[in-house]
């Protein structure tokens, strides 16, 4: 499971994260999600995505979210050899391209956590952190890191990118 919580990015927020973790990678990625052609992932709270980054492309499978404080789900992913065969293969079966998410991403590691400083395109900056575990309870975990950035609990997005730019997108419909 992933548990993880989104923050608002602050200016100074880096600072504080290279003084408690170590860089691992900086890296461009870029995600396209997909509806399914008979249930409503909107409603059903799931995911279905394709990213491609320096590190490879996978197909990635998000369950529900599993608490109100926090965007935790399950993950299921899968490594393809090539992006657009994936893309193909996936619109032959009905499902259709929604949204594309880009963003810049710099991760730090700090033990068994990564936080990751966002800057997305289309919405800005955020803070993610993140705890790979076997339940929720490894939320404690992740809010402590983000008190340590200066973050309290009440101010965590559980909106996916995804999520924040289909909101972004109907406001901009309709005006």
């Amino acid at each position: 499971m992933e548990v993880e919580a989104k923050f608002p990015y602050r200016e100074g927020v880096e600072e504080k994260v290279k003084e408690i973790a170590e860089l691992i990678i900086e890296k461009f990625e870029h995600d396209i999600y997909f509806s399914h052609p008979c249930r409503d992932f909107a409603s059903s709270d799931e995911a279905l995505r394709i990213r491609q980054d320096v590190e490879g492309i996978t197909l990635t499978y998000k369950g529900p979210k599993v608490d109100v404080e926090t965007k935790s789900r399950e993950e299921v992913k899968l490594k393809v050899e090539n992006f657009e065969a994936a893309k193909q293969i996936l619109e032959k079966l009905g499902f259709r391209a929604v949204a594309e998410v880009k963003k810049l991403r710099r991760i730090y590691g700090l033990c068994e956590a990564i936080i990751c400083l966002d800057d997305v395109e289309g919405l800005g900056k955020f803070v993610e952190i993140e705890v790979e575990a076997d339940n929720i309870d490894a939320k404690e975990k992740v809010f402590s890191i983000a008190e340590q950035l200066g973050y309290s609990r009440n101010e965590s997005i559980r909106d996916s990118y995804l999520e924040l730019i289909l909101q972004k997108k109907s406001r901009k419909e309709s005006l």
